[in-house]
């Protein structure tokens, strides 16, 4: 009977043993085709930036065009940045995911005192813009705009004193 028990037993481990390999082909097998798709994703990002900044690059240069009459040092300087971001837009158009993250590594290596600060630039940007909204009083929302002039609020009252005096 212990025989037949173990017996059993060993059959029960190899089958969960089993189930296991499977369960872990079949989530790698699923998590590669996630991770294929996400690529794919990203590249077609990747290309639709590029042609965004194609169209950037013409309409600085009709921007130029316009700017030639009156300010012509002006028109220079927009066809030249128009020439770069053209640049940019054709360089970015055969490059994959895999690329721009390996010349973003490439790039922050050789110069990781510049990426230090324009990440904390963008920091400090960041922080400005969200402290400069003003934050959102909580209303009572039963409260009926016309209240505020009964409550002396609209003049900036509290507590029975006028400030401005």
């Amino acid at each position: 009977m212990r025989a037949k028990a173990s017996e059993a037993v060993s059959k029960v481990t190899d089958v969960a043993q089993e189930a296991g390999r499977q369960a872990k082909q079949v989530a790698s097998s699923l998590a590669s085709d996630a991770q294929q798709k996400a690529k794919g994703l990203l590249n077609m990002q990747v290309t639709a930036g590029a042609e965004l900044a194609g169209h950037v690059a013409q309409s600085a240069r009709c921007a130029a065009a316009d700017l030639d009459q009156n300010a012509p040092q002006l028109a220079e300087l927009v066809r030249g940045a128009a020439e770069r971001v053209e640049n940019f837009s054709r360089d970015m158009r055969h490059q994959t995911i895999e690329d721009l993250v390996r010349t973003a590594s490439d790039f922050t290596r050789r110069q990781p005192a510049l990426v230090f600060g324009l990440a904390s630039l963008a920091g400090f940007l960041a922080l400005r813009v969200l402290k400069s909204n003003p934050p959102h009083r909580s209303e009572d929302p039963y409260r009926r705009p016309e209240d505020q002039y009964y409550s002396g609020e609209r003049f900036g009252e509290t507590s029975g004193q006028f400030h401005g005096t």
